[in-house]
């Protein structure tokens, strides 16, 4: 087994063992208010979201996770078979195992042999090259990219990368040219206002802020150090819920996906809410299918999708787009935040009455 095969399957282990450990997210901080009268009827609400230029039957999908080893292509293969049993979209893991080793191909190009006429997002790093984005869409025949950004784990990985500063001009160059639609994503830490016109204004336009509060890959690679802990950064960064509340005034220009610490379809409906226009889970996917496979997991997408319809006509709403008219309070700490960042909160207590 390669290093780089080795280190795939231990972030798959360390990442259902946090599963297990996952404590209180923000998405519990936040409540919407009840009104008492729906004025909708059941029959009327639709799940349908666009994304990327795509129609999504509904609005969240199994968000990037793994590929590179055995082990993490049997993974993918039983993703995939859900992806092709519920019509979710499905995005890889980093391909830059590939793109490295190509004989660990298989395990990322498995996705699209299981499901040959699914939304199949490939994934790579922001230090790759414009040529590496094209290999990495081609391994999996992919309709979309998703290159994300990782900062905090790379400088606590022992075998990180050390140099940021083309990242950017990564971002942009293959956001130009790379032929597919571009997704650019953080993978837990979330993301600020700042950088969302970073990215904004390279051209970015699909932005998955992806806060902490679900797979936490500082503590994963901190996990795997032999020396030098880094235990107090295993809390840096902000939650998916604070990240949506910073991308608030850039909702007209790009297009805001919300994963990290998503773990049901009541935290779903709370993210579209925040203007997230899809929702992405990676841990809860990835325990679904390790503990129940595919079939098992497939009926729990189906349980989901009438959880969320059923919360949908509870707040009087029939499209994704309209949860964000929305009435939500927020607990003390949030408050603290917007406070302190100078972001409007109180409006998101009576948008109904616009």
């Amino acid at each position: 087994m390669t290093i780089d095969s080795e280190r795939k399957d231990q972030h798959v282990a360390f990442a259902e063992q946090q599963y297990q450990d996952m404590g209180q997210a923000d998405f519990q901080k936040m409540r919407f208010v009840h009104h008492s009268l729906p004025e909708i009827a059941v029959a009327d609400i639709s799940l349908e979201t666009k994304l990327a230029g795509f129609t999504m039957a509904e609005p969240f999908y199994i968000n990037g996770m793994t590929g590179g080893s055995e082990k993490t292509k049997s993974i993918n293969a039983d993703l995939a078979a859900v992806a092709k049993l519920t019509g979710l979209a499905m995005a890889s893991g980093s391909v830059s195992a590939a793109l490295k080793d190509p004989s660990v191909s298989d395990s990322f190009a498995i996705i699209r042999k299981v499901n040959p006429n699914g939304l199949v997002f490939a994934n790579i790093g922001a230090h790759h090259s414009l040529e590496n984005a094209k290999r990495a869409v081609a391994i999996l025949e992919a309709n979309a990219l998703q290159i994300h950004i990782n900062a905090p784990q790379e400088m606590i990985m022992p075998e990180g990368d050390r140099d940021f500063t083309m990242w950017l001009r990564q971002i942009e160059e293959i956001t130009a040219h790379v032929g597919v639609p571009v997704i650019v994503k953080e993978v837990g830490f979330g993301m600020s206002r700042e950088t969302i016109r970073q990215l904004i204004n390279v051209g970015v336009r699909t932005i998955d802020v992806s806060g902490k509060g679900g797979t936490n890959f500082a503590a994963i690679e901190n996990a795997r150090r032999t020396h030098i802990a880094y235990d107090d950064l295993e809390n840096w960064g902000q939650s998916t819920l604070i990240s949506l509340l910073e991308a608030q005034a850039f909702q007209q220009k790009a297009e805001i996906i919300a994963s990290g610490g998503i773990k049901n379809p009541f935290d779903i409906v709370k993210a579209l809410s925040l203007g997230a226009k899809a929702v992405g889970l990676s841990g809860q996917f990835l325990h679904m299918v390790l503990e129940d496979g595919p079939v098992k997991t497939a009926e729990t997408v189906a349980a989901w999708k009438e959880q969320i319809t059923t919360i949908m006509a509870m707040l009087g709403k029939t499209s994704v787009a309209d949860l964000q008219q929305t009435d939500v309070i927020f607990q003390r700490d949030i408050i603290d935040w917007c406070d302190m960042r100078g972001l409007d909160y109180r409006h998101y207590a009576n948008r109904s009455n616009k």
